[in-house]
């Protein structure tokens, strides 16, 4: 639970006596966030016309003297932090942003987002303003290809920078992530103790860390089993998941379990396989990974690795904020452990290893 800044209580004063008005206690006459008072008293332009009037009306209600003086001392803090995300289209991303937020809200700041759609010009573009805007912090998402030199203008410049579920390798700035290769390694034991032998890896051609470390989870659970690697790379989509899975069905001794990159890598495997005449949970067993709100709407409901991105982008915004609030001692990394939920994509697609010899006879 965060505590409330001192800035909260040295803001303003009364008319009576030995009392102090605090923006929280603004924020609740007018119905709206700390952070949108300090906004208000700032005169931000991002704030609406009728939010600032009420406001102003909770000031005036609760005789509330703004301390110019005290506020130019706190200067030094802009209440601003930037967030960088490489898919705002993404429902994952928006469950981490919301995270994110939701924090920093509590903390009485301001989130600047932007979206980079994996551009790294763009991304070295929204780090500049970030600091042309003089943030507090960044969070940041890093694009595929990013290297330490892209955040050397944060570190050179002394701003506090977390990222989040990506990392660049050699990069010494704080991390809050999940265990991607454990999680791929889960999935896939999974399968191999349903009795599958032919089990491909779908997706997670992208350089990016996630993908380097949910391949090597995959692959380690199949050499500890001693089963032949099948790695269908391709772009993390339905459309191009869908492809790679149909041809792979079509061809001679075809998988029968799929792990993959992603839920929409995985939804896109459901097509392929269906297309290909095999239905997902019974002919094929399929896994997804991140478990986003619609893996429980398909059909069969879709087995994956849960990773909860909203307490993700929580953990982000509160280790940011002691960051910021105490810059010095090593980078901190913070490695939350994946579970997997079984459902029925997997749950009762066996493999030959798991079929009696009556069922391998019927099926021959």
């Amino acid at each position: 639970m965060l505590q409330r800044t001192a800035s909260d209580t040295i803001s303003g004063e009364a008319a009576r006596p030995g009392a102090k008005v605090t923006l929280t206690e603004i924020a609740a006459h007018a119905d709206v966030s700390r952070a949108t008072v300090s906004l208000v008293l700032r005169e931000s332009p991002l704030v609406r016309d009728e939010t600032r009037q009420r406001v102003l009306g909770a000031i005036k209600a609760l005789n509330y003297v703004y301390d110019r003086s005290a506020a130019r001392m706190r200067g030094r803090h802009s209440q601003t932090v930037g967030v960088i995300i490489v898919d705002l289209t993404s429902s994952f991303y928006a469950e981490l942003t919301a995270g994110i937020d939701a924090a920093l809200d509590r903390a009485g700041r301001i989130a600047f987002l932007a979206n980079t759609g994996e551009d790294l010009d763009r991304q070295a573009r929204v780090l500049a303003r970030f600091r042309e805007q003089a943030v507090d912090g960044v969070i940041l998402c890093p694009a595929e290809g990013a290297t330490v030199e892209t955040l050397h203008q944060l570190t050179s410049a002394n701003m506090p920078c977390v990222q989040v579920l990506r990392h660049v390798p050699g990069a010494q700035t704080d991390y809050v992530g999940t265990d991607n290769r454990l999680g791929t390694r889960l999935a896939t034991e999974h399968l191999i103790e349903r009795g599958h032998e032919r089990i491909a890896f779908v997706g997670g051609d992208a350089d990016t860390s996630v993908a380097h470390d949910r391949k090597a989870g995959y692959l380690d659970a199949i050499k500890q089993a001693g089963l032949p690697p099948r790695l269908l790379l391709c772009p993390n989509t339905k459309v191009a998941s869908a492809g790679i899975v149909q041809a792979a069905l079509l061809a001679d001794a075809p998988p029968t379990g799929f792990v993959c990159f992603n839920d929409p890598t995985a939804m896109g495997a459901m097509s392929g396989a269906s297309r290909a005449g095999q239905r997902p949970g019974h002919e094929v067993a399929i896994v997804g990974f991140d478990d986003i709100g619609d893996a429980a709407m398909t059909f069969p409901s879709l087995s994956s690795v849960a990773v909860q991105p909203q307490a993700l982008g929580e953990a982000a915004a509160d280790l940011l904020l002691k960051r910021i609030a105490s810059p010095g001692g090593p980078p901190c990394r913070i490695i939350t452990p994946p579970r997997l939920v079984i459902r029925g994509s997997s749950e009762n697609a066996v493999g030959p290893g798991r079929r009696g010899p009556a069922l391998q006879a019927a099926g021959e």
